[in-house]
């Protein structure tokens, strides 16, 4: 057996370091070579200029809300004032800056985005070493690193977005006294996220889900006879005790529901809080606040660009993504909400072609196709291995949850860490991708990011289990799939960061026709 008895109490000291040492490498990786390729780069195009107008006084329309090109202005204004690479400088956003005053704030918030992975996956069960997998896992994910080295926003919508999960599951583990201001920031959080892109509704759609399904499984509980479930155990809730509860022979209903409702108040999960926010509540926290802090976002804007005004601006925002079409003709790295659960289409952010390392890249103009002899690109794709294991594990979680509600229980929903977790990790998945199916406008991977941060809890998860299992096999396994996913994570490492590579290294790594 590899060490499970020590893996389970992992230290605080341990856990920190580890903690530590992923933010460090977080950080490295974000800001190594961040002056890379001296131009604007995908959609800093928009959003470098559009924060660029703000420091300058500049009208200008946007087709999204306005915080994160504030974030990035900020950052501009920062970074022109702070002794850093002024060597790749570049007029293209509008005044004269260097590549590192309009990325630098991306790469520093996207450093801590394990960070907070690990606060949610610690604050679901307690267990620090599920915390620590899940900011491992999140720190490898090559989507993240890409978008956080460059003037985007979507790095900013979903460290707001899950910020607001995190203050969530920390008010539900407060008193009732003392939830009203964490719930207040959660709902803050929320609204910021939206006031990035509307998109950002899809995290507070996922805490309606889970509201709404946390009282209709209670009314579903109080108004039928109960059956505990008997599950395969192939995933439980932490302890021993849970594990053997899980196999357990039935019982009458009525013993076994008090069986049930007694290890109810032992629960390491503080979900099964959901149902003691009331309407007003929930209302308030998660409808009024988030409402308000969009809207007062937007006065900054406002003030700066009086016309449109706000209604008529959401407006022209409604209509712009409206005419957007779909499919090659309006942008070759379209796809479809479906195929990015097996990550099918990538994007190519940047590709250029050089004689040799010693070249200047950019280079204009680009040499023809064939010529060049070293390749840069940097594709904005998620860890393959990481991805395509995560949408496997948020299937199957989601599978077995199905079961347990739909199965023979005398009507009753045990509120177990299992399913609470699974229940979850599952609505918030769906809540961030379902929305996608009726949008018609070309949409691109990295819509997904918000749901591949619960697909690679749902599979952390599953790790942490396994490594917790008596058997030794299922200790091997786990280890296996972190190596597999670390390497992964360091053999397309190159085109994550835009580093050069030969014709034949660059093919090497794209493996399907699709990925090009």
């Amino acid at each position: 057996m590899i060490g499970n008895h020590k893996l389970y109490h992992l230290s605080k000291y341990w856990f920190r370091l580890g903690l530590i040492a992923i933010f460090l490498a977080s950080v490295l990786l974000r800001f190594w070579g961040l002056g890379r390729f001296n131009m604007l780069v995908f959609d800093e195009v928009y959003y470098a200029k559009f924060a660029n107008n703000y420091l300058t006084g500049t009208d200008f329309f946007n087709a999204h809300p306005p915080l994160s090109q504030y974030i990035i202005a900020i950052g501009m204004w920062l970074g022109s004032h702070l002794p850093w690479d002024h060597h790749t400088m570049n007029g293209l956003a509008g005044s004269l800056r260097s590549t590192w005053s309009y990325r630098w704030l991306n790469a520093l918030t996207g450093s801590f985005i394990p960070l907070v992975v690990a606060g949610i996956a610690y604050q679901l069960n307690r267990r620090r070493s599920y915390a620590l997998i899940a900011a491992l896992l999140a720190g490898a994910d090559g989507l993240f690193l890409v978008e956080s080295r460059y003037a985007l926003n979507n790095v900013y919508l979903v460290i707001l977005g899950l910020l607001g999960n995190l203050c969530l599951l920390i008010a539900l583990n407060q008193s009732q006294s003392k939830r009203w201001i964490i719930l207040a920031l959660s709902g803050a959080f929320f609204g910021a996220s939206a006031c990035i892109k509307w998109n950002g509704l899809w995290f507070l759609f996922g805490v309606y889900l889970l509201w709404g399904m946390a009282w209709l499984l209670r009314w579903r509980g109080d108004s039928s006879k109960f059956k505990p479930w008997v599950g395969a155990g192939l995933v439980a809730s932490g302890s021993k005790r849970d594990d053997s509860s899980e196999t357990r022979p039935y019982k009458p209903c009525t013993t076994a529901k008090r069986r049930v409702n007694t290890q109810h108040s032992t629960l390491k999960t503080p979900l099964v809080n959901l149902t003691q926010l009331n309407g007003i509540q929930f209302l308030v926290n998660f409808a009024l606040i988030p409402a308000l802090t969009y809207s007062l976002l937007w006065i900054p804007h406002l003030i700066m660009n009086p016309q449109p005004g706000f209604l008529e601006a959401h407006y022209r925002i409604l209509t712009f993504h409206e005419k957007i079409g779909s499919g090659p003709d309006v942008h070759p790295y379209c796809s479809k909400w479906y195929t990015w659960l097996i990550m099918l289409r990538p994007v190519a952010y940047f590709y250029q072609t050089a004689q040799s390392t010693r070249e200047q890249v950019p280079a204009y103009p680009p040499l023809p196709k064939g010529y060049g002899q070293v390749i840069y690109d940097v594709h904005a794709m998620g860890n393959p291995i990481l991805w395509w294991l995560s949408t496997a594990a948020i299937l199957l979680l989601l599978l077995l949850l199905l079961q347990r509600i739909f199965s023979g229980m005398c009507g009753y929903f045990p509120p177990t860490t299992v399913n609470y977790i699974s229940l979850y990790l599952g609505l918030n998945w769906l809540a961030q991708l379902v929305p996608w199916i009726g949008v018609s406008r070309c949409t691109f991977l990295y819509h997904y990011m918000g749901a591949s941060v619960f697909s690679g809890l749902g599979l952390a998860w599953l790790i942490d289990r396994w490594l917790h299992r008596e058997q030794e096999f299922w200790q091997i396994a786990a280890i296996t799939v972190i190596s597999l996913i670390l390497l992964a994570f360091v053999f397309w490492l190159p085109i994550y960061l835009g580093l050069p590579l030969s014709p034949g290294g660059h093919q090497l790594r794209m493996w399907f026709r699709s990925w090009i």
